[in-house]
């Protein structure tokens, strides 16, 4: 079945685009003379609502987008909270987050390191002992895991691609087992020598996270980040295949044998082996508040803030820092995360001022695809004019 915008479904098309004041960064006054001219605009709300017209359609069924600029924000949303019953999407939906996830297990490392309990150039084969093999015979520094250059293959998962997983989406695959099968295949390259984006990283980082605790990563992650950035509405779920509260429903599109493409629910599923690297479960709004307070550095303090906005050293095409990648837009840079889980894409950035940010949910039919997807491309585009 294809996703067609029926005149039911452009009914429930809902556009709530509304603008209001932004306070300025705390950590600094705001820019005059030609620094503010280098800011951004504010943002488009034409531009936004164009994009959002998009939705539903064949590359995503909702959408719920926060853009922030110099003197106000913009909300929308858009879209269908389930195709059967075509009702206008929650507006304050919870989603699954994804890899966004390592934006507050990287928060809360870097918190457990300013009060001392962890140290960022030791190694963490002496954090956790019995993890690694004898394979593993050069010493990765914590901060190497953070910044992904740790040379730790990735583990084998339930599937390679949706076919092979969809069927298995409620088993459970624990993190130790995938990270088992992850430090079983030896290194793949020297501590250090290259950067290669994993989940393995921050699933060690978890372990990491609990062994220095004594508690919980969930409960360290809440207590450390979660509660001081007031963000209330997002949890882990574990095992637990269903998103609590209200939410619209995630889909797939898949290839029938005749060459006709359908829909697939993919709500619910079993996430746990994602754990500290992507299982998490907010909502735009909380993630507009992690975003605020970690750049207003309420969250983290200097100088492990820095952590977040430095590349790793000698590895000049590297785009990562602990928990963010950049990006440059114009004479812009953007920093940020974004997270996919079949269903739902995910994305929280801005400038280091804050003076331009963006928080999305889409819930894109082609969630986890490498190509493009034109409703990402146009609110992005939109966003950052």
């Amino acid at each position: 079945m294809r996703v067609r915008t029926s005149s039911v479904l452009a009914a429930s098309l809902v556009l709530a685009l509304s603008a209001g004041p932004l306070a300025a960064p705390s950590f600094a006054a705001p820019p005059t003379g030609a620094a503010a001219a280098r800011r951004s605009p504010d943002p488009d709300a034409n531009a936004l609502r164009a994009a959002l017209a998009m939705v539903p359609g064949d590359h995503a069924t909702a959408a719920l987008v926060r853009v922030g600029g110099t003197n106000g924000s913009r909300r929308g949303s858009a879209g269908v909270r389930d195709l059967a019953s075509g009702r206008p999407a929650y507006p304050n939906a919870s989603f699954r987050a994804g890899s966004i996830t390592k934006v507050v297990t990287a928060a809360t490392v870097l918190r457990l390191a300013a009060e001392g309990d962890v140290d960022l150039d030791a190694a963490v084969q002496d954090y956790l002992p019995g993890l690694f093999t004898e394979d593993f015979d050069q010493p990765i520094s914590v901060r190497q895991l953070l910044n992904h250059t740790s040379g730790i293959p990735a583990g084998d998962g339930l599937g390679d691609d949706f076919a092979a997983l969809y069927p298995r989406r409620f088993d459970t695959l624990s993190p130790r087992e995938d990270v088992a099968s992850a430090i079983a295949k030896g290194p793949e390259s020297g501590p250090g020598e290259r950067q290669h984006y994993l989940n393995v990283n921050y699933t060690i980082l978890g372990f990491l996270i609990e062994k220095v605790t004594g508690r919980s990563y969930a409960a360290e992650a809440t207590r450390l980040v979660l509660r001081p950035a007031g963000m209330t509405h997002t949890y882990f779920p574990g095992t637990d295949p269903r998103i609590r509260g209200p939410h619209n429903r995630g889909y797939q599109t898949v290839e029938r044998p005749d060459g006709t493409t359908e829909l697939l629910d993919v709500t619910e599923w079993n996430q746990a082996d994602r754990w500290a690297a992507g299982d998490m479960i907010s909502t735009t709004a909380d993630l507009e508040r992690l975003l605020t307070s970690l750049f207003r550095g309420r969250i983290v303090p200097q100088p492990q803030l820095e952590e977040m906005f430095t590349t790793p050293a000698g590895l000049p095409d590297a785009t990562r820092s602990a928990g963010l990648e950049y990006e440059k837009v114009g004479d812009q840079v953007f920093w940020g995360k974004s997270g996919s889980r079949y269903g739902y894409s995910a994305l929280m950035g801005g400038t280091r001022d804050l003076s331009r940010t963006l928080v999305y949910s889409v819930n894109a039919t082609d969630a986890k695809s490498a190509a493009r997807n034109p409703v990402l491309d146009a609110i992005t585009a939109a966003a950052l004019k």
